[in-house]
Protein backbone atom coordinates (compact mmCIF):
# COMPACT_ATOMS: atom_id res chain seq x y z
CA UNK A 1 0.00 0.00 0.00
CA UNK A 2 2.86 2.19 0.77
CA UNK A 3 4.12 1.98 -2.92
CA UNK A 4 0.48 2.91 -4.41
CA UNK A 5 0.56 5.75 -1.85
CA UNK A 6 3.84 7.22 -2.97
CA UNK A 7 2.85 6.79 -6.72
CA UNK A 8 -0.59 8.85 -6.33
CA UNK A 9 1.64 11.45 -4.74
CA UNK A 10 3.74 11.26 -7.32
CA UNK A 11 1.26 11.40 -10.03
CA UNK A 12 -0.32 15.04 -8.69
CA UNK A 13 3.24 16.65 -8.70
CA UNK A 14 3.49 15.04 -12.26
CA UNK A 15 0.83 16.42 -13.11
CA UNK A 16 1.99 19.54 -12.31
CA UNK A 17 4.77 19.57 -14.08
CA UNK A 18 2.72 18.92 -17.21
CA UNK A 19 0.75 21.77 -16.85
CA UNK A 20 3.56 24.40 -16.46
CA UNK A 21 6.33 22.53 -18.58
CA UNK A 22 5.83 22.49 -22.24
CA UNK A 23 8.70 20.76 -23.56
CA UNK A 24 8.74 17.69 -25.23
CA UNK A 25 10.93 14.30 -25.69
CA UNK A 26 9.91 11.74 -28.70
CA UNK A 27 7.56 14.35 -29.37
CA UNK A 28 5.22 13.85 -26.10
CA UNK A 29 4.90 15.96 -23.10
CA UNK A 30 8.10 15.36 -21.33
CA UNK A 31 5.89 14.24 -17.65
CA UNK A 32 3.49 12.34 -20.13
CA UNK A 33 5.73 9.07 -19.68
CA UNK A 34 6.72 9.49 -16.40
CA UNK A 35 2.71 9.72 -15.10
CA UNK A 36 1.10 7.08 -17.00
CA UNK A 37 4.17 4.93 -15.13
CA UNK A 38 3.27 6.12 -11.78
CA UNK A 39 -0.28 5.55 -12.56
CA UNK A 40 0.44 2.03 -13.73
CA UNK A 41 2.30 1.13 -11.28
CA UNK A 42 0.18 2.71 -8.47
CA UNK A 43 -2.84 0.56 -9.65
CA UNK A 44 -0.29 -2.25 -10.39
CA UNK A 45 1.07 -2.41 -6.44
CA UNK A 46 -2.84 -1.60 -5.20
CA UNK A 47 -3.86 -4.52 -6.63
CA UNK A 48 -1.58 -6.58 -5.60
CA UNK A 49 -1.51 -5.40 -2.11
CA UNK A 50 -5.43 -6.50 -2.08
CA UNK A 51 -4.66 -9.95 -3.63
CA UNK A 52 -2.27 -10.79 -1.11
CA UNK A 53 -4.05 -9.86 1.66
CA UNK A 54 -6.85 -12.50 1.07
CA UNK A 55 -4.07 -15.10 1.85
CA UNK A 56 -5.53 -17.00 4.60
CA UNK A 57 -1.97 -18.74 5.38
CA UNK A 58 1.09 -17.28 6.13
CA UNK A 59 3.25 -17.78 3.14
CA UNK A 60 6.40 -15.94 4.01
CA UNK A 61 7.54 -15.87 0.18
CA UNK A 62 4.55 -14.58 -1.02
CA UNK A 63 5.29 -11.43 1.21
CA UNK A 64 8.53 -11.11 -0.02
CA UNK A 65 7.55 -11.48 -3.53
CA UNK A 66 5.06 -8.45 -2.75
CA UNK A 67 7.83 -6.58 -1.70
CA UNK A 68 10.24 -7.23 -4.69
CA UNK A 69 6.89 -6.36 -6.50
CA UNK A 70 6.31 -3.05 -4.74
CA UNK A 71 10.42 -2.23 -4.92
CA UNK A 72 11.16 -2.81 -8.19
CA UNK A 73 7.79 -0.92 -9.33
CA UNK A 74 8.56 1.94 -7.49
CA UNK A 75 12.41 2.02 -8.57
CA UNK A 76 11.20 1.85 -12.02
CA UNK A 77 9.29 4.91 -12.25
CA UNK A 78 11.94 7.25 -10.07
CA UNK A 79 14.56 5.70 -13.18
CA UNK A 80 11.86 6.80 -15.21
CA UNK A 81 11.28 10.40 -13.87
CA UNK A 82 15.21 10.85 -13.60
CA UNK A 83 15.62 10.79 -17.07
CA UNK A 84 12.56 12.59 -17.83
CA UNK A 85 14.64 15.90 -15.47
CA UNK A 86 17.66 14.99 -18.02
CA UNK A 87 15.41 15.16 -20.98
CA UNK A 88 16.56 11.93 -21.86
CA UNK A 89 14.86 8.37 -23.27
CA UNK A 90 14.67 6.44 -20.25
CA UNK A 91 13.89 3.01 -22.71
CA UNK A 92 16.21 1.56 -25.56
CA UNK A 93 19.00 4.61 -24.74
CA UNK A 94 22.09 3.45 -24.56
CA UNK A 95 23.98 6.44 -26.08
CA UNK A 96 26.57 7.37 -23.14
CA UNK A 97 27.30 5.04 -20.31
CA UNK A 98 25.03 6.71 -18.30
CA UNK A 99 21.81 6.16 -19.96
CA UNK A 100 23.08 2.88 -20.94
CA UNK A 101 23.79 1.56 -16.86
CA UNK A 102 20.43 2.78 -16.14
CA UNK A 103 18.49 1.25 -19.09
CA UNK A 104 20.62 -2.30 -18.27
CA UNK A 105 19.25 -1.55 -14.56
CA UNK A 106 15.52 -1.16 -15.75
CA UNK A 107 15.78 -4.66 -17.32
CA UNK A 108 17.21 -6.40 -13.91
CA UNK A 109 14.30 -4.67 -12.04
CA UNK A 110 12.24 -5.64 -15.12
CA UNK A 111 13.30 -9.07 -14.81
CA UNK A 112 13.29 -9.21 -11.10
CA UNK A 113 9.21 -7.75 -10.95
CA UNK A 114 8.41 -10.98 -13.92
CA UNK A 115 9.26 -13.76 -11.26
CA UNK A 116 8.02 -11.78 -8.00
CA UNK A 117 5.28 -11.64 -10.43
CA UNK A 118 5.05 -15.51 -10.84
CA UNK A 119 5.74 -16.13 -7.44
CA UNK A 120 3.07 -14.23 -6.19
CA UNK A 121 0.87 -15.26 -8.48
CA UNK A 122 1.62 -18.82 -7.40
CA UNK A 123 0.58 -18.17 -3.77
CA UNK A 124 -2.72 -16.19 -4.87
CA UNK A 125 -3.18 -19.31 -7.33
CA UNK A 126 -3.11 -22.01 -4.44
CA UNK A 127 -5.81 -20.10 -2.62
CA UNK A 128 -9.41 -20.67 -2.48
CA UNK A 129 -11.34 -17.39 -2.25
CA UNK A 130 -14.92 -16.67 -0.98
CA UNK A 131 -16.83 -17.97 -3.93
CA UNK A 132 -15.94 -19.82 -7.65
CA UNK A 133 -16.71 -16.48 -9.34
CA UNK A 134 -13.92 -14.43 -7.41
CA UNK A 135 -11.45 -17.28 -7.62
CA UNK A 136 -11.88 -17.82 -11.78
CA UNK A 137 -11.91 -13.90 -11.87
CA UNK A 138 -8.40 -13.82 -9.90
CA UNK A 139 -7.04 -16.91 -11.71
CA UNK A 140 -7.99 -15.67 -15.38
CA UNK A 141 -6.63 -12.17 -14.36
CA UNK A 142 -3.15 -13.57 -12.84
CA UNK A 143 -2.29 -15.57 -15.75
CA UNK A 144 -3.26 -12.53 -18.63
CA UNK A 145 -1.20 -9.96 -16.87
CA UNK A 146 1.40 -12.17 -16.73
CA UNK A 147 1.68 -12.65 -20.19
CA UNK A 148 0.79 -8.81 -20.62
CA UNK A 149 3.84 -8.74 -18.42
CA UNK A 150 6.19 -10.59 -21.23
CA UNK A 151 5.06 -8.87 -24.07
CA UNK A 152 7.53 -5.97 -22.49
CA UNK A 153 10.43 -8.37 -24.39
CA UNK A 154 9.22 -8.22 -27.42
CA UNK A 155 10.46 -4.42 -27.74
CA UNK A 156 14.28 -4.93 -26.16
CA UNK A 157 15.07 -6.87 -29.26
CA UNK A 158 17.51 -4.78 -31.46
CA UNK A 159 15.80 -3.93 -35.00
CA UNK A 160 17.04 -3.46 -38.30
CA UNK A 161 20.15 -0.78 -38.42
CA UNK A 162 20.01 -0.65 -34.55
CA UNK A 163 23.34 -0.65 -32.97
CA UNK A 164 25.12 0.72 -29.77
CA UNK A 165 27.07 2.89 -31.71
CA UNK A 166 23.91 4.49 -32.94
CA UNK A 167 22.36 4.88 -29.52
CA UNK A 168 19.41 3.09 -29.50
CA UNK A 169 18.76 -0.53 -28.99
CA UNK A 170 14.70 -1.63 -29.10
CA UNK A 171 11.46 0.05 -29.87
CA UNK A 172 7.99 -0.39 -28.86
CA UNK A 173 6.74 1.10 -32.30
CA UNK A 174 6.67 -1.61 -35.24
CA UNK A 175 7.12 -1.18 -38.88
CA UNK A 176 8.23 2.98 -38.33
CA UNK A 177 11.18 4.63 -36.03
CA UNK A 178 9.70 5.68 -32.28
CA UNK A 179 8.25 9.24 -32.02
CA UNK A 180 6.28 9.74 -34.44
CA UNK A 181 2.22 10.91 -33.92
CA UNK A 182 0.61 9.12 -30.87
CA UNK A 183 -2.44 8.50 -29.02
CA UNK A 184 -2.76 11.81 -26.10
CA UNK A 185 -0.90 10.99 -23.02
CA UNK A 186 -1.10 7.07 -23.79
CA UNK A 187 1.73 8.60 -26.93
CA UNK A 188 0.84 4.78 -28.56
CA UNK A 189 1.84 5.09 -32.76
CA UNK A 190 -1.11 6.18 -34.81
CA UNK A 191 0.60 5.63 -38.08
CA UNK A 192 2.10 1.91 -37.29
CA UNK A 193 1.72 -1.16 -35.05
CA UNK A 194 2.74 -0.37 -31.28
CA UNK A 195 3.39 -3.19 -28.25
CA UNK A 196 2.77 -1.03 -25.84
CA UNK A 197 -0.75 -1.17 -26.35
CA UNK A 198 -1.27 -5.30 -25.50
CA UNK A 199 1.42 -4.86 -23.00
CA UNK A 200 -0.86 -2.15 -21.39
CA UNK A 201 -4.12 -3.92 -22.16
CA UNK A 202 -2.31 -7.39 -20.65
CA UNK A 203 -0.85 -5.96 -17.53
CA UNK A 204 -4.65 -4.67 -16.28
CA UNK A 205 -6.36 -7.59 -16.74
CA UNK A 206 -5.21 -8.45 -13.00
CA UNK A 207 -7.33 -5.29 -11.82
CA UNK A 208 -10.36 -5.33 -14.74
CA UNK A 209 -11.28 -9.53 -14.04
CA UNK A 210 -10.60 -9.60 -10.08
CA UNK A 211 -13.13 -6.75 -9.53
CA UNK A 212 -15.45 -8.42 -12.12
CA UNK A 213 -16.91 -11.01 -9.70
CA UNK A 214 -17.44 -8.01 -7.25
CA UNK A 215 -19.28 -5.71 -9.29
CA UNK A 216 -21.69 -8.39 -10.46
CA UNK A 217 -22.12 -8.90 -6.27
CA UNK A 218 -22.86 -5.09 -5.67
CA UNK A 219 -25.24 -5.51 -9.08
CA UNK A 220 -27.21 -8.44 -7.95
CA UNK A 221 -29.23 -6.41 -5.60
CA UNK A 222 -30.54 -4.62 -8.54
CA UNK A 223 -30.82 -7.63 -10.88
CA UNK A 224 -31.95 -10.65 -9.25
CA UNK A 225 -30.63 -13.48 -12.18
CA UNK A 226 -27.18 -12.15 -10.45
CA UNK A 227 -27.56 -13.47 -7.21
CA UNK A 228 -27.04 -17.04 -8.11
CA UNK A 229 -23.39 -18.01 -8.45
CA UNK A 230 -23.11 -20.12 -11.58
CA UNK A 231 -24.99 -17.10 -13.52
CA UNK A 232 -21.57 -14.61 -12.00
CA UNK A 233 -19.42 -17.68 -12.67
CA UNK A 234 -20.62 -17.83 -16.34
CA UNK A 235 -20.34 -14.16 -16.74
CA UNK A 236 -16.46 -14.15 -15.25
CA UNK A 237 -15.43 -16.79 -17.82
CA UNK A 238 -17.36 -14.90 -20.34
CA UNK A 239 -14.87 -11.73 -19.27
CA UNK A 240 -12.02 -13.57 -18.92
CA UNK A 241 -12.03 -14.96 -22.54
CA UNK A 242 -13.37 -11.78 -24.61
CA UNK A 243 -10.30 -9.92 -22.36
CA UNK A 244 -7.92 -12.94 -23.15
CA UNK A 245 -8.94 -12.50 -27.27
CA UNK A 246 -8.57 -8.83 -27.50
CA UNK A 247 -5.19 -9.09 -25.29
CA UNK A 248 -4.35 -11.53 -28.78
CA UNK A 249 -5.74 -9.36 -30.79
CA UNK A 250 -4.05 -6.07 -30.01
CA UNK A 251 -1.02 -8.34 -29.99
CA UNK A 252 -1.17 -9.41 -33.29
CA UNK A 253 -2.29 -6.24 -34.53
CA UNK A 254 0.53 -4.86 -33.63
CA UNK A 255 2.90 -7.40 -34.21
CA UNK A 256 1.66 -6.85 -37.70
CA UNK A 257 2.57 -3.09 -37.93
CA UNK A 258 -1.31 -1.57 -37.74
CA UNK A 259 -2.28 1.30 -35.60
CA UNK A 260 -4.42 -0.10 -32.56
CA UNK A 261 -6.67 2.64 -34.04
CA UNK A 262 -6.49 2.00 -37.62
CA UNK A 263 -7.65 -1.74 -38.25
CA UNK A 264 -8.00 -3.16 -41.14
CA UNK A 265 -10.26 -5.24 -42.78
CA UNK A 266 -9.14 -8.32 -41.40
CA UNK A 267 -8.33 -6.90 -38.09
CA UNK A 268 -11.93 -5.81 -37.76
CA UNK A 269 -13.53 -9.31 -38.70
CA UNK A 270 -11.63 -10.77 -36.22
CA UNK A 271 -12.85 -8.33 -33.63
CA UNK A 272 -16.44 -8.82 -34.42
CA UNK A 273 -16.21 -12.83 -34.26
CA UNK A 274 -14.58 -12.25 -30.75
CA UNK A 275 -17.39 -9.52 -29.93
CA UNK A 276 -20.05 -11.89 -31.54
CA UNK A 277 -18.90 -14.67 -29.69
CA UNK A 278 -18.54 -12.89 -26.46
CA UNK A 279 -22.36 -11.69 -26.81
CA UNK A 280 -23.53 -15.39 -27.33
CA UNK A 281 -22.05 -16.34 -24.59
CA UNK A 282 -23.07 -13.62 -21.81
CA UNK A 283 -26.56 -14.29 -23.29
CA UNK A 284 -26.51 -17.69 -22.55
CA UNK A 285 -25.04 -16.79 -19.08
CA UNK A 286 -27.94 -15.23 -17.64
CA UNK A 287 -30.10 -17.66 -17.74
CA UNK A 288 -31.05 -19.27 -13.85
CA UNK A 289 -30.34 -22.53 -13.26
CA UNK A 290 -33.02 -24.52 -13.06
CA UNK A 291 -34.34 -25.39 -9.45
CA UNK A 292 -31.86 -22.80 -8.31
CA UNK A 293 -32.06 -20.19 -5.63
CA UNK A 294 -30.03 -17.99 -4.23
CA UNK A 295 -29.69 -19.77 -0.74
CA UNK A 296 -28.92 -23.08 -2.98
CA UNK A 297 -26.24 -21.22 -4.39
CA UNK A 298 -24.63 -19.83 -1.27
CA UNK A 299 -24.41 -23.14 0.33
CA UNK A 300 -22.40 -24.35 -3.26
CA UNK A 301 -19.92 -21.52 -2.01
CA UNK A 302 -18.08 -24.42 0.09
CA UNK A 303 -16.65 -25.83 -2.86
CA UNK A 304 -15.39 -22.88 -4.19
CA UNK A 305 -12.90 -23.11 -7.27
CA UNK A 306 -13.60 -26.42 -7.93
Amino acid sequence: MLAAGAMALLAVALIVSLAVDDRTLDGMPLWAKPLKFALSIGLYSFTWAWLLSLLRRDRRWARWAGTVLAVTGVAEVAVIVFQAARVRRSHFNVSTPLDATLFSVMGMMILALMVANIVAAVAVLLERQADRPTTWGVRLGLVISTLGLATGGLMTGPRPGQSAAGGIIGAHTVGLPDGGPGLPLLGWSTVGGDLRAPHFIGMHALQLLSLLPLALTALSRRLPVLSHEPVRLRLTLTAGGLYAGVFALSTWQALRGQPLVRPDGVTLAAASALLLAALIAAAASIRAPKDATPAADGASRAEAAR
